[in-house]
């Protein structure tokens, strides 16, 4: 114990200065610190002031007694605690009991005495002392307790994260639920104030998070999420923990120096710690799971056992998962080609047919046979068969694109299912012009060209089967029959071999469509990726057909080129954009520029520049904004010629953008050399970007060559928005797809341009 008599400081207080100095000097004769009050009022105020560790406190005084003052010392919170030793010349009961009453704690009497003083003062402070000591005692145990308590709150919320995502483990299969679910148990269970889960691209080394639960409210947009540590302004615990393989802890947001760039914005939140935890599988990183904590120095080494075990137990679910999904992609794929097989290929079909029926439209099943396939694995090996195989597959799925299913039914052959068609005579144009072009250019294998030929058979719904299965059979029949006949493809009923000359009928129709008019525009918008504004307009020609309704651009188009019909249409098609661009403008509905497919016999027409001059100058006070898409091997066709032309034309204000540029065989220095203004990338490049490297790279390749060309980039096909994720990141332009908005009507749009206005 300490010693008092070098710490206690006592207040003399009594009226009489005679009596203070006596009671003083024999105070500070015994080491003590004395000061002195002459009346109840001074007393108080130095009481108050300094907190003495001891009062000797005369009763007998004018104005406030001793009593009086002792009452309003233990009545106030900050005095009460100090001992009060009453001095009083009065040795009776009565005077005492006062004393006490009023809340003195000893009593001397006049005239004191020196030894009874310095015993009663020690005694009291050593008392006072004691009595600290063990309020300290108990507060510090109490903190301890509430420590303890929290500390096991703290571990219950954290076991019932455990016990949830354990539960959700057993009973979820589906990765983004399982991730889901975690996330929400820990906001919920373990109070954590934001969980989310990022998943780890291999190629890129970027993090998409793809689970969020709590308070986010943007927080992650903010932040740049790669395992690459030295990326600037990237997220350091995200990128150890990916690294290292190991979980990364921050206790204190506010002060460590690896949240310095997000601590305002964390802090802001509430986040106050948190914990990154890798997600492993096969003992590489796949992911991350990050935890934040309301409470500083949350994560000590309990807690982070249970969640490394949590992170543990994840990252086993995913590996289930994974082997689950490789179980179900075998029953369901080919191995070698990764395409459908014939199981998946059924399903598929039979929700086609289901599908379409209600819009009375058929669906067609074609199986593909390759001719003398054996002879390439007896001369060229299995590896190189294989990888012919593998090429087949490529150019079928290509080719069909968004519009079927292509799958792999057998060691040889192949199956496209087709949908969407009103006439057999559709589905034969379609196999010319798309699949049969597509697998008609040589393959390279090992370093040789090989042609291949096929044979085919069609079995259309519902006239040759109301099921996938009937349709199939039927197809492999008519297969047969093609076999047999030495035909390239067979229709399963014979009639329909015939109707397929009913496409000798649609040129006779298509000029009556001409001089009726009974073409239509339908536009689809071109898109900021930044600002997700209108920024053009895409004029699609549409036929109104009276018997046959709106047909399809590709069922008449090819028919129009062949007989040179496009020329007319074309024309019709620029001057009703450039009239459509004019009549909303004047509505002042601000249309944007407007774009026209151009072809290659418009291109080679003499008269071409002059009938593009025409439209443009027919309203000098309205001047038309259109820009003219021209596919590369269009171009390519008189490169010389073409860009004569395209700078007459642009010229005249008219932008000029490359449609399905990475298709065709330009050359770079060519297309240095071309008046352009933008780059459309096709639309096979941005479906396969997500899921190929390699369409990825061509992709991002087009947009950094036509930025360093200072021309726009716009993206054709866009129909997710991992596609519209990627291409902003890329830095693309503009995006133009289904994402956003099919072809639509002139007055749809314009409805849509006057919602946009407003």
């Amino acid at each position: 114990m300490i010693d008092v008599k070098q710490t206690a400081r006592i207040l003399v207080v009594d009226d009489e200065e005679r009596n203070r100095r006596l009671l003083a000097a024999m105070l500070e004769a015994e080491g003590y610190s004395a000061s002195q009050a002459a009346d109840g009022m001074q007393a108080l105020e130095l009481a108050r002031r300094s907190l003495p560790d001891l009062i000797l406190l005369d009763i007998m005084m004018p104005g406030m007694d001793g009593y009086e003052v002792a009452r309003v010392l233990k009545a106030d919170a900050a005095t009460r605690p100090i001992p009060v030793v009453m001095v009083t010349a009065l040795d009776d009961r009565e005077s005492r009991l006062r004393g006490l009453e009023a809340g003195a704690e000893e009593f001397v009497t006049k005239p004191v005495d020196r030894n009874e003083l310095r015993v009663r003062v020690r005694n009291l402070l050593r008392l006072k002392q004691f009595s600290n000591f063990l309020a300290d005692h108990n507060r510090i145990l109490e903190e301890q307790v509430q420590e303890r308590t929290a500390k096991v709150v703290r571990l219950n919320r954290v076991y019932s994260v455990l016990s949830g995502i354990n539960t959700t483990i057993v009973r979820v299969r589906e990765r983004d639920e399982l991730f889901a679910e975690a996330c929400k148990i820990a906001v919920e269970h373990g109070k954590f104030e934001l969980a989310w889960i990022g998943s780890l691209d291999a190629a890129s080394r970027q993090v998409q998070p793809v689970a969020i639960a709590g308070r986010d409210e943007g927080y992650l947009d903010r932040i740049v999420l790669t395992a690459d540590e030295e990326a600037p302004d990237s997220c350091k615990l995200v990128a150890r923990a990916l690294s290292r393989l190991e979980p990364v802890v921050c206790n204190d947001i506010s002060a460590d120096e690896a949240m310095s760039q997000w601590r305002d914005e964390a802090l802001k939140r509430g986040y106050r710690s948190v914990a990154v935890f890798p997600l492993l599988l096969e003992q590489r990183s796949v992911g991350i799971f990050a935890l934040y904590a309301p409470e500083p120095d949350f994560f000590d080494e309990q807690e982070l056992k249970l969640l490394i075990e949590m992170a543990g137990d994840i990252s086993f679910a995913l590996d289930h998962i994974a082997k689950e999904e490789k179980l179900n992609y075998l029953a369901y794929y080919d191995a070698l080609t990764g395409l459908p097989n014939r199981t998946l290929f059924c399903d598929r079909v039979d929700d086609f047919v289901r599908t379409h029926a209600v819009r009375e439209e058929s669906v067609a099943v074609v199986t593909f046979n390759v001719e003398r396939f054996r002879f390439v694995n007896d001369s060229l090996g299995r590896l190189a068969g294989d990888t012919l195989l593998r090429q087949i597959g490529a150019r079928l799925r290509d080719a069909v694109g968004n519009e079927g299913t292509v799958a792999r039914t057998g060691s040889d052959t192949y199956a496209v299912s087709l949908s969407g068609f009103t006439a057999g005579a559709d589905v034969a144009h379609t196999l010319e012009e798309k699949i049969f072009y597509a697998l008609s250019r040589p393959f390279t294998v090992d370093g040789q060209e090989l042609r291949i030929s096929f044979k085919c058979g069609v079995a259309l719904s519902p006239d040759d089967g109301g099921d996938a299965e009937s349709l199939f059979r039927n197809a492999e029949a008519a297969l047969q029959k093609a076999k047999d006949s030495g035909d390239k493809y067979m229709f399963y009923a014979p009639q329909m071999n015939a109707r397929v000359a009913e496409i000798l009928s649609l040129e006779n129709r298509l000029r009556i469509a001409i001089v009726d008019e009974q073409f239509v525009l339908h536009y689809q918008p071109k898109v900021d990726l930044a600002s997700n504004r209108i920024m053009g307009l895409e004029a699609l020609v549409r036929w109104n057909s009276p018997d046959m309704g709106l047909v399809a651009p590709a069922q008449f188009i090819p028919i129009l080129e062949e007989t040179g019909m496009i020329v007319e249409v074309g024309q019709w098609v620029l001057r009703q954009a450039v009239e459509d661009q004019r009549r909303w403008r004047k509505l002042g509905l601000n249309p944007p520029r407007m774009a026209v497919n151009i072809s290659s016999l418009q291109l080679r027409q003499k008269g071409f520049v002059d009938s593009v001059l025409k439209v443009i100058a027919a309203d000098k006070d309205n001047p038309a904004e259109i820009d003219l898409e021209i596919t590369e091997s269009v171009i390519m066709q008189d490169i010389e010629q073409s860009i004569l032309n395209l700078n007459v034309i642009k010229a005249m204000g008219v932008g000029i953008e490359i449609d399905d540029f990475g298709t065709g065989y330009s050359s770079l220095s060519y297309i240095a050399r071309m008046p352009i203004t933008a780059l459309k990338i096709d639309r096979s490049f941005i479906a396969e970007m997500a899921n190929s490297d390699d369409h990825m790279m061509i992709t991002s390749t087009i947009v950094t060559l036509a930025h360093g060309l200072k021309l726009r980039v716009v993206a054709e096909g866009v129909e997710t928005e991992e596609h519209r994720s990627i291409l902003k990141r890329l830095k693309c332009d503009e995006m133009q797809g289904y994402l956003f908005s099919r072809p639509l009507p002139a007055d749809v749009i314009e409805a849509m341009l006057g919602t946009w206005i407003r």
